[in-house]
């Protein structure tokens, strides 16, 4: 995956948590993801298709999604509930959407978000597609953002073949920008 196409992900949450949370993040080094469970207890998962296909996921330690709720709701949040659940799947919809803003030529739409939680959930990312994980620290707590988009070839619907397949790793993950 190249940098330029993970950059815009990265910006959208930080835009995000600062605009709508009034939440700092600070991004620690991406690393490729090797094994199919989420970093954390809660995850917010949307689906893309276009000229790109990918997934896009927001994984939160507990108490990260709780006051995320609480910020967004003005009402405190103790236990993980459907308002939570909701909370998480519309911020990881203004992720992915302030994204697929910057990717425009992959004309890409999105799927209605799914959120899961519970410890060890397994989310399994397309096999011929390779998850990045970049971590965030917040004033909250950590959070994850993982994201795998392979380009498909837009006359074929496969994947473009461009000296290097579409879906290999990116080979330092340190390439990452933003």
């Amino acid at each position: 995956m190249k940098a330029e196409y993970i950059n815009p992900f990265i910006a959208a949450i930080v835009d995000v948590f600062a605009k709508m949370l009034g939440c700092s993040l600070k991004r620690g080094d991406p690393y490729l993801k090797d094994r199919a469970q989420p970093t954390y207890e809660i995850s917010g998962i949307i689906g893309l298709s276009g000229k790109a296909i990918g997934t896009v996921v927001l994984s939160l330690e507990r108490e990260v999604a709780l006051q995320a709720t609480s910020t967004l709701l003005n009402v405190r949040y103790k236990t993980i509930d459907a308002d939570v659940i909701d909370s998480i799947g519309e911020l990881t919809n203004m992720i992915a959407g302030s994204a697929k803003a910057q990717l425009e030529q992959f004309e890409m739409n999105m799927s209605l978000p799914n959120v899961i939680s519970g410890k060890n959930h397994v989310i399994q990312f397309p096999s011929d597609a390779t998850s990045i994980c970049i971590p965030f620290d917040s004033p909250w707590g950590a959070v994850c953002l993982e994201v795998s988009l392979v380009e498909k070839h837009a006359a074929k619907g496969f994947p473009a073949k461009t000296g290097t397949p579409a879906a290999s790793p990116l080979s330092n993950p340190q390439e990452v920008l933003a």
